[in-house]
């Protein structure tokens, strides 16, 4: 007994350490927020500002319209979304609902696809869209959502699996099709890892820097990972107004984990060994 409680205080210890290195970064990140340069250099190291004021936040936004960034980011990350939760639950009720031939093989092609590099597919992909005339728009950044992600629709098909299939077959006796199938029986059923593939699209999209770098010239269309890049090449010295605009981007990322940290909790847990 005593072995397994000194165990657990061991392990209790080594968690609490790899959480304060973990979030050292991000503590860093918001004292620097509110300090002024030369506090956030003087030697030796001043942990804390000496006063907090929105002053440095005031100031970055005042070098440049980082309100129109957020609204870009915001209407590309809810599509996305939006693309991502229909897309990875309906094409994922076929791979574990229906029964057609070459099940099995089509959903390996499909997961064999997320061994392909990105970085391969970035040239062809920019010419395609650049030929149909969707450069410096959105279309790029929003439209592929719609058509599935490999990991998402792995994802959601692994919670499909621990769905009894009684279900099914009861609402067929009762004459139901298989969408209402879909809609109104497994997508409300699967609502917590749902709302993990929303977690993941919004994380992911929201700290794109490559998708808009490629897509997106025009001033007015920038997202906020890019505007925020351009913004450290112009004020690379001002390291307290790029701490103020870091902390001001990851905020939403926190806020969103954090609301939907059960859902995202119980998503992941009920996927991965099923099926």
């Amino acid at each position: 007994m005593k072995k397994i409680k000194r165990a657990r205080c061991i392990a209790y210890i080594l968690l609490i350490l790899i959480s304060i290195a973990m979030l050292f970064p991000f503590f860093w990140m918001v004292r620097s927020a509110f300090m002024t340069n030369r506090e956030i250099m003087t030697t030796p190291i001043q942990w804390l500002p000496s006063h907090y004021d929105l002053e440095n936040f005031k100031k970055a936004f005042e070098r440049a319209p980082f309100g129109k960034y957020f609204i870009n980011s915001a209407i590309i990350v809810l599509i996305n979304m939006v693309g991502c939760i229909l897309s990875s639950s309906f094409i994922a009720f076929g791979f574990s609902r229906l029964r057609f031939p070459g099940r099995k093989l089509w959903f390996a092609l499909l997961l064999s696809t997320m061994m392909i590099p990105q970085t391969v597919l970035m040239i062809p992909q920019f010419l395609i869209w650049q030929s149909v005339g969707a450069y410096n728009t959105f279309i790029p950044l929003t439209v592929p959502c719609f058509f599935g992600n490999a990991f998402n629709v792995f994802l959601v098909r692994q919670f499909y699996a621990g769905i009894p299939k009684e279900y099914d077959e009861a609402a067929l006796v009762d004459g139901a099709s298989y969408f209402t199938i879909y809609s109104k029986i497994l997508v409300p059923m699967a609502k917590p890892v749902l709302c993990s593939v929303g977690v993941f699209t919004f994380m992911s999209t929201w700290n794109d820097f490559m998708g808009p770098l490629l897509y997106l010239d025009k001033e007015n269309l920038k997202t906020v990972s890019l505007a925020l890049q351009n913004f450290m090449g112009q004020h690379n010295s001002e390291w307290n107004l790029m701490m103020a605009l870091s902390t001001v981007i990851t905020l939403p990322m926190i806020v969103v984990y954090f609301m939907a940290q059960r859902y995202f909790i119980e998503g992941i847990t009920f996927s991965g060994l099923k099926g």
